[in-house]
């Protein structure tokens, strides 16, 4: 087998396997299809582009493959090479904000949480406003 097809069969099952994963497709037929399979095992496979890229590979790893040896080997090598290609061009999003509130104490009706707020006030309420001292 040459190198050509090589490249080609893994460019095939990338493009397929994004095609049915990522995409929506004209008209939206792909994202209606994804959701038409709902959450059962053919939902599930649409929505891992790992394990779609390993079915996906099965028919072209058939027709590139000269005997059953190389077949055998090429199936997860496609597979392999469309994960590769998969990770180069997907865009990696931001993980998600951590937001964490404790919980409020109903007993408490104000809860002073540095050291600054125990202090003292100030002797003199003007110095609290930021005005000066008359002098």
């Amino acid at each position: 087998m040459k190198f050509y097809w090589l490249v080609l069969g893994i460019l095939a099952v990338w493009r397929i396997t994004h095609l049915f994963n990522a995409e929506d497709g004209p008209w939206d037929l792909l994202a209606r299809f994804r959701r038409w399979m709902g959450a059962g095992f053919w939902g599930k496979l649409l929505d891992c582009f790992y394990c779609l890229s390993v079915w996906v590979a099965v028919p072209f790893a058939w027709l590139l493959g000269s005997d059953w040896k190389e077949r055998l080997l090429l199936w997860p090598a496609l597979s392999a090479g469309a994960i590769l290609l998969e990770r180069l061009t997907g865009k990696e999003e931001p993980p998600p904000a951590v937001y964490f509130e404790e919980p409020e104490n109903p007993h408490v009706l104000r809860e002073e949480s540095t050291d600054a707020a125990r202090e003292s006030p100030p002797s003199n309420p003007r110095e609290s406003d930021g005005e000066s001292p008359p002098g």
